[in-house]
């Protein structure tokens, strides 16, 4: 017989976290333990941001995971329903960044908001043609390498704001298709956020990171 594994609840969406603990809670089958990350206890990062800054859970739990992979200061890229570019610094400190529309609400938005522009399925465009030869290339140009663009403007300004230049790893459902190829990128690690959920935990229970990991 198998002890029940904890349920472990991080999201940004509070309604939908709050519903989920609710009916875990109610169900009598499952027996497990159930917490929060941020009510029960805190994500396993410090910040220089003030508590009433709203900072989303997941960019700290990014940025846990991210700084316990490359022990260095680094800039976090969560390629998701929206981006996020931020920075660690060598001390394991997030500072804070930036958050711009995701791929997929790029080209949304070019679509619903422009007539003329159609509806574009995500796609890497071709890599050895640097301008877009119809409307379709165009927008994905557009998208891809301008979140690249704003990904290398941002690491360069938090560099001189640090006074040396930082690792960047990405993260997020569009990581692999948006940096799997960048020579900025130092790495794409999907599980992030699943990363900083799981220290955060162990050092709840043991007050040190005592999860091992491979890096």
């Amino acid at each position: 017989r198998f002890e029940p594994a904890p349920v472990i609840i991080a999201s940004v969406n509070k309604p939908v976290s709050n519903d989920l603990f609710s009916r875990l809670i109610g169900d009598a089958r499952f027996q497990g333990e159930i917490h929060q990350v941020g009510s029960d206890f805190p994500p396993s990062i410090a910040s220089s941001l003030q508590p009433d800054a709203g900072t989303g859970i997941d960019r700290l739990l990014a940025a846990a995971g991210a700084y316990d992979i490359l022990e260095q200061a680094c800039v976090v890229v969560d390629a998701g329903t929206a981006v996020t570019i931020d920075f660690v610094d060598g001390e394991g400190v997030f500072q804070g960044g930036a958050i711009l529309p995701g791929l997929r609400m790029s080209l949304d938005a070019l679509h619903n908001g422009a007539s003329a522009l159609p509806e574009v399925p995500l796609a890497m465009p071709d890599a050895a043609e640097p301008f877009g030869k119809d409307t379709e290339q165009a927008m994905l140009n557009g998208a891809i390498y301008g979140l690249r663009g704003a990904v290398r403007l941002f690491t360069e300004r938090y560099a001189e704001r640090y006074g040396a230049y930082p690792l960047v790893i990405a993260t997020g459902g569009d990581a692999e298709l948006a940096f799997m190829q960048d020579d900025l990128t130092d790495r794409v690690v999907p599980e992030l956020a699943l990363r900083g959920i799981a220290i955060a935990y162990s050092k709840a229970l043991t007050g040190d990171d005592a999860i091992e990991f491979s890096r």
